[in-house]
């Protein structure tokens, strides 16, 4: 199937279908594990290492050592995903080097899925002082989804026409809420009801968070089954292993990308403003918690939420795509996560009503912001070297992402505080905006030497 032609197919409806469910799958462990419950969990496993006799609402005031440096227990898991991004950005190209050969990118998706999600599961085992293997599962499970995604993204070039990219990708953001509002929803009722189930707090997240490794695991069936193979094209030939071919295919693409100045410049603007998006995602179960003052129970609601209208913000957005262009409905979105920020900084302590009137906002810009940038850029992407191009989407997307944590990480640390750094979000977004205005997306669908969409 060529990517360039509208698919009309039968064959071609159950292969997106497919596709979207890997959204469906990987969405479980983003919401329930790296969104709302593994933040507070593994800060409240490493406090306990380092203040093991702390009286209830008092501030530890020891750090832990990690390699001989003093880490504060409250910005220990900001510091891991800081060092898990870093990592993956820059093992990801090489991960779309090697993908962009085999004639079977589904396996490799799947691989890497199981790999991370029986790390995911493996958080079941992370109690008492467990610190550094909750650390270490959670880089883990965090570097296969990366990878995973790198594939999945470039397979949606193979699956879906110009005119379909916007639909497809928005009901597959669409259906990967809808997926991780269930499982929350369940967890949420674990969590809340533990006494009556006979367990700890404690063990109810632990189930939660190994219900979401399972859920990872066993729906990622779906794509590995409904996904055909594809002979792979436009490839660079290097002899030698599978380790020289893949670097050999990723000097090819770092010099191929030179030609492709709108391409570049996406990925510029992607990798400015995505580092807001990300940081508002990941630091908001802490934030909540810690600076707000809401309890677990409170910050699954708050996500449940946010996961519901974000199933109507991926599909609504995606609509608008088809009417004003994806270009231009991104940067709509850019203004409305400013305002996210700014009403974040002066949100008061202990106003559920208030977070949750945020959460709506956060959800009906999230899922669009996120689905569009995908679809969009996939246009910009030249024929056969997919994997090679979402590596770098990926990349970019972890590769100032580390930013936002590492700012909240060192603020917590000095000021005991998060609320002085969410106003430095508003520089990504800004820097975001201004870089995205200058893309030309369909001087950049020609030099990419694609169809362009009816409307772009």
């Amino acid at each position: 199937m060529s990517a360039t032609t509208e698919p009309t197919t039968a064959t071609s409806r159950r292969e997106q279908r497919s596709w979207y469910f890997y959204d469906w799958a990987n969405s479980a462990y983003v919401t329930t594990v790296a969104t709302v419950l593994l933040a507070p969990y593994l800060t409240a496993v490493a406090t306990e290492a380092a203040c093991p006799r702390l009286p209830d609402g008092a501030t530890c005031r020891t750090d832990l050592s990690v390699l001989g440096l003093p880490v504060s227990p409250g910005s220990l898991v900001f510091y891991a995903a800081t060092f898990s991004t870093i990592v993956s950005a820059l093992l990801l190209p090489l991960v779309g080097a090697g993908a962009g050969r085999p004639a079977h990118p589904e396996r490799d998706m799947a691989a890497m899925a199981w790999l991370g999600s029986l790390a995911a599961c493996c958080l079941w085992f992370v109690r008492g002082t467990d610190w550094q293997l909750g650390v270490a599962l959670l880089v883990l499970a965090n570097l296969c989804l990366a990878g995973s995604l790198v594939v999945y993204d470039a397979i949606l070039c193979q699956i879906a026409g110009p005119d379909e990219r916007d639909r497809v990708s928005s009901r597959g953001w669409a259906l990967g809420y809808l997926g991780g509002f269930i499982l929350l929803a369940l967890n949420l009722g674990l969590v809340t009801g533990h006494d009556a189930l006979g367990l700890s707090e404690g063990e109810a997240v632990r189930f939660s968070l190994l219900s979401a490794g399972l859920w990872w695991a066993g729906f990622t069936l779906v794509p590995y089954l409904g996904l055909r193979d594809r002979p792979p094209v436009n490839l660079t030939p290097v002899s030698g292993s599978l380790v020289r071919e893949a670097f050999g295919q990723l000097a090819s693409t770092f010099s191929h990308l030179r030609g492709y100045r709108h391409t570049m410049m996406f990925l510029l603007a992607y990798l400015f403003f995505n580092d807001g998006i990300q940081t508002v995602i990941g630091v908001s179960s802490v934030y909540g918690s810690k600076e707000l003052g809401f309890s677990t129970s409170q910050l699954i609601v708050t996500i449940l939420l946010v996961q519901v209208v974000a199933f109507g913000g991926a599909l609504a957005f995606g609509r608008l795509a088809g009417r004003y262009g994806a270009r231009d409905v991104v940067l709509w979105s850019l203004l409305l996560w400013t305002l996210v920020v700014a009403i974040g900084f002066f949100l008061p302590a202990g106003r559920f009503g208030l977070w949750l009137g945020l959460a709506v906002l956060i959800g009906i810009v999230l899922g669009g912001s996120q689905a569009l940038s995908r679809s969009l850029y996939s246009h910009l992407v030249p024929r056969g070297r997919e994997a090679e191009y979402f590596s770098l989407y990926q990349a970019c997307e972890r590769g100032t992402s580390w930013f936002g944590t590492l700012l909240f990480g060192l603020v917590h640390q000095v000021t005991d505080s998060y609320r002085p750094a969410i106003l430095a979000l508003v520089v990504f977004f800004a820097l975001g905006a201004v870089f995205l205005r200058k893309v030309d997306v369909r001087q950049g669908i020609a030099d990419a030497g694609n169809v362009a969409p009816a409307v772009v």
